[in-house]
């Protein structure tokens, strides 16, 4: 069922972790917080084939990992407004709901990857090589993070 970032922390059961995904094309970035859902981490990156394979170790992740709700990066265009990767996010969050019922959120991405991208760059001075391995998940945890840090300043933390 879709949340407010808000309204997702609220339906946690004590003690669950939030779960951050970061859909692409051809993969998905997967991060996870901590307990007290202030710290994202990344966690792996899951090469996508088919929407059965891809929701099976999504929600084999979420049960491992204690994860009670997940925070989708939506890729919403420059501009505020929701093209047609936003859809397919949207599309995939409905379906894999109905097979992992774990409440989720949307949390807007725009720049998270080229965020990553300059801090594994500019900062890790990481090869392309290992940047490619990583920049998913961490994507994941930007986005996730995001999140968190939003939650903490409506607590007043």
């Amino acid at each position: 069922m879709e949340q407010t970032i808000e309204g997702l922390a609220a339906a946690l059961a004590r003690g669950r972790r939030l779960m951050g995904l970061d859909l692409g094309t051809e993969t998905i970035g997967v991060a996870l917080s901590d307990a007290m859902l202030s710290i994202a981490t990344p966690v792996t990156t899951i090469r996508r084939t088919r929407f059965r394979r891809d929701a099976e170790q999504l929600a084999a992740l979420a049960a491992e990992r204690q994860a009670g709700g997940l925070v989708y990066g939506l890729p919403v265009n420059m501009d505020g407004s929701e093209g047609p990767r936003c859809q397919s996010t949207r599309d995939f969050a409905r379906e894999f709901a109905k097979r992992c019922p774990l409440p989720y959120a949307f949390w807007d991405e725009r720049l998270s990857t080229a965020a990553v991208q300059r801090m594994l760059t500019d900062e890790m001075d990481l090869s392309r090589k290992r940047r490619a391995e990583v920049v998913d998940r961490a994507a994941a945890a930007y986005i996730l993070q995001g999140a968190l840090d939003a939650l903490a300043m409506r607590r007043g933390r």
